[in-house]
């Protein structure tokens, strides 16, 4: 691409972004004619694909920022009312602790709003699977959450949600791209306006009240967690991001004494303490085993900054704590949740579990010991919503998801990966083996 055409495409940017702080990057640019930073800020759009939107933060349009975020919702919009002619459209947004996610996550209202959409927004950031349980309970068309997960601070995300609280799948994200790509002017609605219309709604505590009764009650030895609770200690990290507010809001209403780590529990996108906020990297979860080591806890968790995966790490008879994958965790809590509810007479009429192609097959050896079906599909939590709705076509009873990369899912009421209610079993999981003299390592 010649300088003249990228030099157009950016001077047509600065006239179409609205946020002042991304238009005046991408000027300064052109008043130093740093045509290499500029080519690569224009070369091409940033591609709205199956799974939304992910890129690094800055102007331009092979960039996230305002501009980008509010045409991939101007499309969804489009594609929403295209699909559901003359019904009253509404939309859940959440967002994480990264660079503009706010910013993003409003703008992303006020465009629904704009387009007779109502708009539910959270008032501060949430976990991904706090978004997929609320388009669920609000009865909302879509969902959408701002997020990059693990990605390392640069990148800022847009993840688009359908009516079952799922990840987009065929045909709807096609025929989103599709409308995405149409896309040839905005609208957008005053916050004010938006708010005096009830185009925009304000959600928190009711719907954070929801989740954890949920979530809470989706354990199956609540006596054992009152008479054990005390005996175990917990150290956990939020690594900067969401997951602190209803980790441990669950943890200290089921009486289970955690510490968190306090250099990591505050919201932060530039995630000063770690290179690369991922659970699934023996370095992010330093500080976590340095102060569980410490403490001497019995089990040390993780989540990534939107809280959708946990990792965890238990001690071994030295004391030595040892990181277990997420294929390992994944075959333990489907032993324990078979073997509970087998034990306490509580096994639904078809128990069926999922696992996505990457994911060990002990899985389906642990299934079928338990005279349970086990499907496999696709590597991405959408495809195994997708199973899911599938169960419910042929009466099937879903009773626990997951995928190597550290996703786990024991609720319906969710239909993404889900760290926070996967921690609340591993607490009851590892007092369960306690009770029977052995850690989870054992």
């Amino acid at each position: 691409m010649d300088r003249e055409h990228i030099a157009a495409r950016a001077k047509e940017y600065t006239e179409r972004e609205t946020d002042p702080a991304f238009k005046a990057e991408v000027e300064e640019l052109l008043k130093k004619e740093d045509w290499k930073e500029l080519e690569d800020r224009f070369y091409r759009d940033l591609e709205f694909g199956t799974g939304g939107l992910r890129g690094v933060i800055g102007g331009g349009y092979n960039r996230m920022n305002s501009f980008v975020v509010t045409r991939a919702t101007q499309g969804l919009a489009d594609y929403l009312k295209a699909t559901f002619p003359g019904k009253s459209l509404s939309a859940c947004i959440a967002f994480d602790s990264r660079r503009y996610s706010a910013r993003f996550a409003e703008a992303t209202a006020l465009v629904f709003a704009a387009n007779g959409i109502k708009a539910y927004l959270f008032s501060a950031l949430r976990p991904t699977p706090e978004l997929s349980f609320a388009v669920r309970k609000l009865g909302a068309d879509t969902g959408v959450v701002v997020t990059a997960s693990h990605n390392p601070p640069k990148y800022n995300g847009y993840k688009a949600y359908w009516n079952d609280g799922s990840q987009v799948t065929p045909p709807h994200d096609v025929g989103i791209i599709e409308r995405v790509n149409k896309v040839s002017s905005v609208k957008l609605m005053d916050r004010a306006e938006a708010l005096k219309k009830g185009l925009l709604v304000i959600i928190d505590k009711e719907i954070d009240d929801a989740y954890v009764a949920m979530v809470k009650s989706k354990l199956l030895r609540p006596e054992l967690i009152k008479e054990m609770a005390k005996s175990v200690k917990l150290v956990y990290t939020p690594l900067h991001g969401t997951g602190a507010l209803n980790f441990e809001r669950v943890m200290r209403e089921l009486g289970l004494e955690v510490t968190t780590v306090p250099e990591q529990r505050e919201p932060d996108g530039e995630f000063p303490t770690v290179s690369y906020p991922n659970p699934e990297e023996a370095a992010a979860l330093k500080m976590a085993l340095d102060l569980g080591a410490k403490v001497k806890a019995d089990c040390v968790m993780a989540t990534d900054p939107d809280a959708d995966r946990l990792g965890i790490a238990v001690p071994d008879k030295e004391g030595k704590f040892v990181l277990i994958t997420g294929n390992q965790l994944g075959c333990l809590h489907l032993d324990y949740l078979l073997l509970t509810r087998k034990e306490l007479g509580k096994m639904p009429g078809r128990p069926a579990a999922i696992r996505s192609i990457v994911t060990t097959t002990l899985q389906t050896a642990i299934a079928e010991k338990y005279g349970a079906e086990s499907r496999e599909c696709l590597t991405g939590f959408k495809w195994i919503a997708d199973v899911m709705r599938q169960f419910e076509r042929e009466g099937l009873d879903f009773v626990y998801g997951t995928e190597e990369s550290y996703g786990h899912l024991i609720e319906n009421e969710v239909r993404d990966k889900d760290g926070i209610s996967a921690a609340a079993l591993t607490a009851e999981m590892t007092l369960y083996w306690r009770s029977k003299g052995k850690s989870l390592l054992d």
